[in-house]
């Protein structure tokens, strides 16, 4: 049995497969989750494992720093996000993606901790030129992007304080099993998957011609790990499968019955990302092909079957609280 690594975030879509990945590779796994969104049931199987341990913890409060004592590494993955609540209440962003990921460091770097992974948000880059790489200009467009990126900041200026060593993932649209959307903002997949379930049509916002960096849970998860493993110091590292998808042709692969609506504005109309950088100092590599991946969706769709539906009537809502906040229009 190899060195303890700490997850915060571990019962999430994200850190659940970050969970799985290092318990394969035989290591102790501590997961810091509240459960607001991580669920148990992405981390049942592992509950009974000797080698991993669960503490239902928000990281807004203290944490003893006995639990990062001889711990290997630190992957930062608790947080909030969707980007129209972040409009409404943007506190709640603040305190839980910048507060809280201060109370996780100082507790981590009171017990000894060595590296820091934190996942970052490909958001901070807004309408970026394509391929985006890491140098490009920072661009925010809402609360959910400040936060997250304000958060990776804090990290690396305090490292580089007390000589702890950080790197940040930068993760563009992640996609698998047990994402679940929570708002119109969220996954474009996971609303497809819940509306074709439904025998709703799927709503495509514009003309559908706007491109996404799709990029599967596992790679993901297998890019943390390596980020820790090689990745350098003061460093992010995009993450991206490095190949662009219309929303036309994702809408394609799930249903026939399709429905355009008006584009709400407010979202980078492409993204892709310049995965040189991680390839470099790394080696990781993209493995799980884009059909193959939503296959693997589509073969599980029941999965979404308690997500949220999504109708054109209750997107349009969002888009007029989207404008209200945004741009100041009353109305759409």
């Amino acid at each position: 049995m190899k060195e303890k690594i700490i997850v915060t975030g571990g019962a999430g879509f994200i850190g659940s497969h970050l969970v799985d990945l290092l318990l394969d590779l035989d290591y102790q796994v501590v997961c810091i989750d509240n459960l607001s969104n991580g669920k148990i049931k992405n981390i049942e199987r592992h509950l009974q494992d000797m080698r991993f341990n669960f503490i239902q913890h928000d990281i807004r409060d203290e944490i003893n720093p006995k639990v990062f004592q001889d711990s290997l590494y630190l992957f930062h993955l608790a947080g909030i996000g969707d980007v129209i609540p972040s409009l409404i209440v943007p506190e709640e962003y603040f305190s839980i993606n910048l507060h809280g990921t201060f109370k996780v460091f100082n507790a981590a770097r009171m017990g000894g901790i060595k590296k820091i992974v934190y996942a970052a948000s490909s958001s901070c880059y807004g309408e970026a030129i394509v391929p985006t790489r890491e140098d490009a200009l920072i661009s925010t467009l809402h609360p959910y992007a400040v936060s997250k990126y304000l958060g990776e900041q804090l990290l690396f200026r305090m490292a580089d304080i007390y000589s702890i060593n950080v790197a940040s993932v930068c993760i563009f649209n992640a996609y698998g099993r047990r994402f679940k959307t929570n708002g119109a903002y969220g996954s474009v997949i996971g609303v497809f998957l819940r509306q074709a379930l439904s025998g709703a049509p799927l709503t495509i916002v514009g003309t559908g011609e706007q491109t996404r960096d799709f990029v599967h849970v596992r790679d993901v998860a297998e890019a943390f790990y390596l980020v820790a493993e090689f990745g350098k110091n003061l460093n992010r590292y995009n993450v991206g499968s490095g190949k662009s998808v219309t929303i036309n042709a994702l809408a394609r692969l799930i249903s026939k019955d399709i429905k355009y609506i008006p584009v709400r504005g407010g979202e980078a109309q492409h993204t892709l990302a310049d995965i040189t950088k991680i390839r470099s100092d790394t080696g990781w590599e993209p493995k799980i092909d884009f059909i193959h991946g939503c296959n693997e969706m589509l073969e599980n769709i029941e999965e979404w079957g308690d997500a949220p539906l999504w109708t054109e009537d209750k997107i349009m809502e969002q888009v007029k609280t989207w404008k209200q906040y945004f741009t100041g229009e009353d109305n759409v």
